[in-house]
């Protein structure tokens, strides 16, 4: 398992940092930002405030910053999945929303997209989370931009497909998220194959 600084962990328990990383991320990705206090953060990582500080000196704004990296990792992880799952780039991004409602299944609905949460309350407020919010957003992009390229689209139209997949598979997911039912993403992987098809005839 890859610690948030980049190293590998080799002990069974995670170090303060990576707890702290980790807890912020959960929590960022289940409740938001404003919801989200010091307190709670070291309670739940069993850090204390002085070794958040030390690790963060901007404190929970840059801890937030480092965790959000960490959990759109985590999204992009699951994007690679889905788009590995087969060479077609059609069939690959409904792979994408079938794993997205798998994972949003198995935790009751809460562990969404990452970024969603934090960013929108956030924006025009905090540079650097919004900063970190759109590197996500345009490192998700990108991936699927590349996977509809080798599918055969040109630069361009893979560039805008990709925004359009992105758009669909993050508003499926607040849909799915918000009424407790996989029926939106299940939608999306319906839809977004035939998108992608009919690109791939006008390229």
């Amino acid at each position: 398992m890859s610690s948030p600084d980049g190293t590998t962990e080799t002990s069974t328990a995670p170090d303060t940092r990576t707890r702290l990383v980790t807890t912020t991320a959960s929590l960022l990705q289940r409740q938001g930002y404003e919801a989200t206090s010091i307190k709670r953060i070291t309670t739940d990582a069993g850090a204390t405030f002085g070794s958040l500080y030390h690790f963060f000196p901007g404190g929970k704004e840059e801890l937030a910053a480092e965790a959000l990296r960490f959990g759109a990792d985590d999204f992009a992880r699951l994007l690679r999945k889905g788009l590995a799952s087969t060479e077609d780039p059609a069939e690959a991004v409904a792979s994408c929303a079938l794993l997205l409602a798998d994972t949003l299944r198995e935790s009751e609905w809460t562990d969404g997209c990452p970024v969603a949460a934090t960013a929108l309350e956030l924006i025009g407020r905090s540079p650097l989370l919004q900063q970190a919010s759109d590197d996500a957003l345009r490192d998700w992009r990108s991936l699927i931009a590349d996977k509809l390229r080798r599918g055969g689209l040109p630069d361009d139209a893979a560039d805008s497909l990709a925004c359009t997949v992105l758009s669909t598979l993050e508003g499926a997911e607040l849909l799915s998220r918000v009424s407790g039912d996989d029926e939106p993403l299940r939608l999306a992987a319906q839809h977004l194959p035939v998108l992608v098809e009919a690109a791939r005839r006008d390229a």
